[in-house]
């Protein structure tokens, strides 16, 4: 179970009184995002305000970048952090604690509608004066014939009894911001973007702990608390909650909280039952350092693992503040499948990628075995495969890492410790040094940067090279073609087509080689008739990436 935290921002970025959101024509440009989105979805609101998570432009699977608490900053507007491919394509904000004017929505609207959209999705929080701005804005821009939907968000699970106001829109809003960006750039229609979004907002609950009020600037604090007291079920606008208790160590509270969540007797309760599968977001309401939230989000995992609850993916950060509240909230979403994939859709291509390359070295375990007894003790196939089941099983105990650097450190770890002979350190040595230039990057032309890397770690400690009848031959020149992806409007699919193109007929081309390193060196050119196992096991290895990618 991997706790991803939210990236931390010294500085968020301007957020204008209204930016558009854009459901394009396929290779349509919007306004904010990039040529060739078929949708996504603009947020609405401005209850809480301060410290949107301005770093996180691609997606919620950001890394944190920085261990250190971050540093005091001004006030944000919320959802700003949030524009940026497979998420929102704009906000439009209100002043603290307030809602958007009309027209500042509905020229967004008018703006989206200008550029040609398809449609407009408003993503709006249960608040009366959110509902009737937006839904106002919606109704003037129908009668002006655009096409748009709004989905209210109500996620609160604090109060035991049904209100006629509904549930608050709290943290989960950032989820269905996440669901509806990933089925914007997957190119779904509006209306399937709608009832899915609906559904699963349906299918979360949030709920807030708090050691302090907030104070709106040049106002006094919303309400007061003992030093010994905590406040349960609290909004994000500094309102007080629905119980006041004594403080309790951070196990103790979040058990309370989840005994709250999911009473039978509460009214916004969230049905959760031993084995059902969620995303945990662990949110800092705006004043808690980095270590108390790590503490918390410790105690959650705890908590919902002694429930048999299996935390599908846990996201740890300041993802929805109110000011400089000292305290957190807890959403839980119940998932499914497809919408973890949509939740994470890197991790989901980062599975599947997996997976196809563990299949495959596993049907070819008795091909590689065969080529191997010619050259050596003829378990070639076998070690592949035993790294495959290695991957298999790695995979299905946690959700592998999204971050490229992170994914090949891992993957360079299971393999040194469970692949074994020669070809377990070879390819951990190359997985390792890969890793490296993704630290800081993961463009296309750094990917090329990586596979040279691998290349030459293995090439100093192996001491084999190009020519030599080993992998090195298959991968030697599928990176020569993977250059191609430092040239500018490099495609990566058509470049990786030809790198493992490349790779094949290099390793094909082994059969005509004497062996220049390994056990093959010490046997006769004349019976060295067959490809170089490691040679097809890697040209295999890229092939499945590429199919991988391609489905």
């Amino acid at each position: 179970m991997t706790l991803t935290p939210a990236p931390l921002s010294d500085q968020a970025p301007p957020i204008p009184p209204c930016l558009p959101l854009v459901i394009p024509r396929p290779g349509q440009a919007t306004p904010a995002g990039p040529p060739g989105r078929t949708g996504t979805c603009l947020t609405g609101g401005g209850p809480c305000p301060p410290s949107a998570p301005a770093a996180s432009r691609q997606s919620l699977d950001s890394e944190l970048k920085s261990a250190r608490d971050p540093p005091p900053s001004p006030p944000r507007r919320p959802h700003g952090g949030y524009i940026g491919k497979g998420m929102l394509t704009g906000v439009v904000a209100g002043a603290v604690f307030t809602s958007p004017a009309v027209g500042s929505i509905l020229a967004a609207i008018r703006a989206v509608t200008r550029a040609g959209a398809a449609g407009t999705l408003l993503i709006v929080k249960n608040y009366t004066g959110d509902r009737l701005n937006f839904g106002l804005a919606l109704e003037r821009a129908r009668a002006e014939g655009t096409d748009v939907e709004m989905v209210v968000v109500g996620d609160d699970s604090a109060f035991a009894a049904p209100k006629k106001a509904g549930r608050r829109g709290l943290c989960g809003t950032v989820l269905v911001h996440k669901v509806a960006g990933a089925l914007a750039e997957a190119g779904a229609s509006l209306n399937e973007i709608v009832e899915k979004v609906s559904a699963a907002a349906k299918a979360m609950g949030t709920l807030g702990l708090s050691l302090s009020p907030c104070s709106v600037p040049g106002s006094k604090p919303t309400f007061r608390l003992a030093d010994d007291e905590m406040e349960l079920g609290l909004g994000i606008h500094g309102e007080a909650g629905v119980r006041r208790m004594k403080m309790l160590p951070a196990d103790e509270a979040v058990e309370t909280m989840l005994a709250h969540m999911t009473d039978p007797s509460n009214a916004s309760r969230l049905p959760l039952s031993p084995g059902a599968s969620v995303v945990l977001v662990v949110n800092n309401l705006g004043g808690l350092s980095c270590l108390e939230l790590g503490i918390v989000a410790g105690a959650a995992v705890r908590c919902l693992e002694s429930r048999g609850v299996h935390i599908a993916r846990a996201l740890v950060g300041s993802f929805m503040t109110a000011l400089e509240m000292a305290g957190f909230s807890l959403t839980l979403m119940l998932v499914d499948e497809e919408l973890v994939g949509l939740i994470r859709p890197d991790a989901a291509r980062v599975q599947l990628v997996l997976e196809r390359v563990c299949s495959t070295l596993l049907d070819m375990e008795d091909k590689l075995n065969e080529l191997d007894r010619a050259a050596g003790d003829g378990d070639c196939g076998h070690t592949h495969a035993r790294a495959a089941r290695a991957i298999q099983e790695w995979v299905r105990a946690r959700p592998p890492p999204a971050a490229p650097a992170q994914l090949l450190s891992a993957l360079a770890d299971l393999l040194l410790e469970k692949m074994g002979g020669s070809s377990g350190v070879l390819y951990g040595l190359f997985l390792t040094a890969a890793a490296r230039p993704l630290l800081s990057r993961n463009d296309l032309p750094t990917w090329a940067d990586a596979m040279d890397a691998g290349i030459e770690a293995m090439q100093r400690y192996g001491g084999a090279a190009p020519g030599d009848r080993t992998m090195l031959d298959s991968l030697c020149a599928a990176a020569q073609a993977l250059h191609a992806l430092r040239g500018p409007g490099a495609d990566l699919l058509p470049v990786l087509a030809t790198a493992v193109q490349s790779a094949e007929a290099a390793a094909e081309a082994t059969r005509h080689m004497e062996a220049g390193a390994g056990r093959a060196s010490y046997i006769s050119s004349a019976r060295l008739l067959q490809p170089d196992p490691g040679a097809v096991a890697a040209a295999a290895v890229l092939r499945a990436v590429l199919e991988g990618l391609r489905s």
